[in-house]
């Protein structure tokens, strides 16, 4: 495994072992011989997602209603467990984000090495908070990551501030991220680490979605990032949600030695004294250096672009998914004028392909006992409109 002082690479393998064990463990090989300190994965169950009425997805095999597929991929504790067991065998950390409460409970409970938090997650509260109450309870806390894209500053200020309501708040990296399958890169807008890692106070990375092995990666490094994670397959035909834009193990053992190389050189060439653990003082020379062959290589417009302006605000590829792939409340099912919400009536989900986005999961509990003032279909976002008061 690295040491704690080179730059963290992630292997997400996320869903595409598409239910297969001795899949996942091809993956996990790959990304080891690829030179990954860790692997990812994500624990599905659909319900925890989205509503069965979100809307189709285009697979190479057809279109599929996107619950369906999410509910292809759900796997048991065991196939986690074992998947853990055999990262550690070769030499790989396991990494997982849960999607709600039971995902999260039973991530906790076979001990990951770290637990990430996805972009669209960034706002579900109830699992943040209960995230910070498992690790509380456990002896030595969870590293945790989370992932910040289509997201504002004060949207990643309020979900670090329900993480950091525990007695060790420093062990959690930001990571920096454009949620659009593919991720133009020239949208990344780099310089934005330093600053992100100033205000917060944090380790800094990259979560790429680009399809570059290269840019993205080699760029975030140059500009501070601590952590690159990039989706890995084992090949781009298959039919897994995220296998177009993953890189098979040849691109992504390309991408390890860049990264690998270009931090080695900049160790030479740097005075690199770092003020702490997270924030990384490579020499401007240097950097500038890498900047300067990289625009020989792709052009001054296509880095600078990439490298942007360093405010902070949503890419324009990621600008009309705020708030739908984002969590808000919907109702489970159908229901009618005068009826009443309850706990088992509504869900914090993502709203996603053709459904209404409802109100922020900061009113889950307020809602609670309000009666509707209009009728609502099944999946669809509960807003302000639909109530008619909060008399329980």
């Amino acid at each position: 495994m690295k040491t704690k002082d080179r730059i963290h690479i992630s292997a997400e393998i996320g869903t595409s072992h598409n239910g297969s064990l001795e899949k996942a463990k091809e993956l996990i090989s790959a990304a080891a011989e690829a030179g990954s300190d860790s692997v990812k994965f994500q624990w599905v169950y659909a319900e925890e997602i989205l509503h069965p009425n979100t809307g189709l997805v285009s697979l190479p095999t057809g279109n599929i209603p996107l619950y369906d597929r999410f509910r292809q991929l759900e796997v048991s504790s065991r196939f986690f467990s074992e998947a853990k067991d055999y990262a550690h065998k070769v030499g790989c950390e396991f990494i997982c984000s849960p999607f709600g409460l039971k995902s999260l409970q039973e991530l906790v409970d076979i001990s990951p090495d770290r637990i990430k938090i996805a972009s669209p997650e960034l706002n579900h509260y109830p699992l943040l908070k209960k995230l910070t109450e498992l690790r509380k309870q456990k002896d030595t806390d969870i590293p945790v990551i989370l992932s910040s894209g289509v997201s504002t500053l004060a949207d990643i200020e309020k979900a670090l501030k329900i993480l950091r309501n525990t007695h060790a708040d420093t062990d959690i990296t930001l990571l920096h991220c454009v949620t659009s399958y593919p991720a133009p890169e020239t949208e990344y807008n780099l310089r934005l680490l330093p600053s992100l890692s100033r205000i917060f106070n944090i380790p800094i990375g990259v979560s790429d979605h680009s399809l570059s092995p290269i840019l993205v990666p080699i760029l975030g490094l140059v500009s501070g990032a601590t952590f690159i994670e990039k989706h890995i397959t084992l090949s781009k035909k298959t039919d897994g949600l995220d296998d177009p834009v993953a890189l098979e193990p040849q691109s992504f053992t390309q991408m390890v030695n860049s990264l690998r190389q270009t931090e080695d050189f900049l160790r030479r060439n740097s005075l690199e004294n770092h003020k702490d653990f997270h924030e990384s003082c490579y020499d401007e020379s240097a950097t500038r250096e890498i900047i300067r062959e990289m625009e020989k290589e792709y052009g001054n417009e296509t880095i600078q672009k990439i490298l942007g302006t360093g405010e902070k605000k949503l890419a324009p590829a990621e600008e009309q998914n705020y708030g739908r792939t984002n969590r808000s409340i919907h109702v489970l099912r159908s229901m009618e004028a005068g009826d009443r919400i309850t706990p088992d009536s509504v869900a914090i989900l993502r709203t996603e392909k053709i459904l209404e986005p409802g109100l922020s999961p900061d009113f889950f509990d307020v809602i609670m006992g309000s009666v509707l003032r209009k009728n609502i279909d099944a999946g669809q976002g509960l807003t302000w409109q639909h109530l008619l008061s909060f008399t329980k």
